[in-house]
């Protein structure tokens, strides 16, 4: 019997489409349902468990908070700033001392050509609502443990106010200071120890794609063929469906398998 480890990327209730929620994505709430059924069907062949959580506060260089505009008013969620659009002043941190910093991030964020910084509404802030697991998840989650007798692994990402924090294995900019958003070798080698990595969460455009994309480029062993996406458990953020698309395509493309809940419990 292979080994089996199912990695959940931020299944929490601020990205679910429900009441309440912050940053919903259609069709988070019937992925996780789904996920909460595989999880339960087939407790008995996941080995390990690893569940990572977008964690963050309410000054995040990602959150209106953090920014103005030139005459002082405020920037609206889903506002892209560019380093160009910092330069010029159309933009700037109602911190007038974290100007520099900003400009060098923008900067070091583009030259890397995977996103444009995006002013997202504030969202799975530590200690909130939002920050918790779906609750059916959730208690899926607690009976593989107790079937199981093994803890679940949960991952943070995301606190690094100065950097946006997509992938669970490293920040967008690393901060030489802050091993929290290095490469986080350890999770690489935990994922890399099974025969099938089985991967959902949310989203499928930002949080799952750009794991994903750093497990392709580092995973110790190179077999990519044992990453298995599931289709039917991840959703992209409205607006950005042709990122998700592209990303599924160029996995398939580099020899991941693209599943659905249905097929890996059939």
């Amino acid at each position: 019997m292979p080994t089996r480890h199912l990695l959940l990327i931020d299944p929490q209730n601020d990205f679910c489409d429900i009441h309440g929620a912050s940053l919903p994505v259609a069709g988070a709430g019937a992925d996780l349902h789904r996920l909460a059924a595989l999880l339960r069907d087939e407790a008995a062949d996941i080995a390990a468990l690893t569940i990572t959580l977008d964690t963050h506060r309410r000054l995040d260089i990602a959150h209106p908070g953090f920014w103005q505009k030139t005459d002082g008013g405020t920037v609206a969620p889903f506002t892209p700033i560019t380093a160009a659009q910092l330069r010029a002043g159309e933009f700037r941190p109602r911190d007038a001392a974290a100007l520099p910093r900003t400009q060098a991030y923008l900067e070091a964020l583009e030259a890397r050509g995977r996103y444009t910084l995006m002013v997202w509404p504030v969202h799975c802030e530590l200690g909130s609502w939002g920050h918790n697991l779906h609750g059916e998840l959730q208690t899926a989650a607690v009976a593989w443990q107790l079937e199981r007798q093994r803890h679940a692994e949960f991952v943070l990402k995301g606190m690094n106010p100065w950097t946006e924090h997509y992938s669970a294995l490293q920040a967008e900019v690393p901060d030489p200071a802050d091993a929290g958003t290095q490469l986080n070798h350890a999770l690489l080698q935990r994922l890399d120890d099974c025969d099938e990595l089985w991967i959902a969460g949310q989203a499928s455009s930002h949080c799952v794609k750009a794991t994903v994309e750093d497990l392709v480029e580092h995973l110790p062993s190179r077999r990519l063929d044992k990453l298995v996406l599931i289709r039917d458990g991840m959703s992209p953020v409205t607006g950005f469906e042709p990122q998700a698309e592209d990303f599924l395509a160029r996995m398939r493309a580099q020899g991941l398998r693209i599943a659905t809940t249905r097929e890996l419990s059939a």
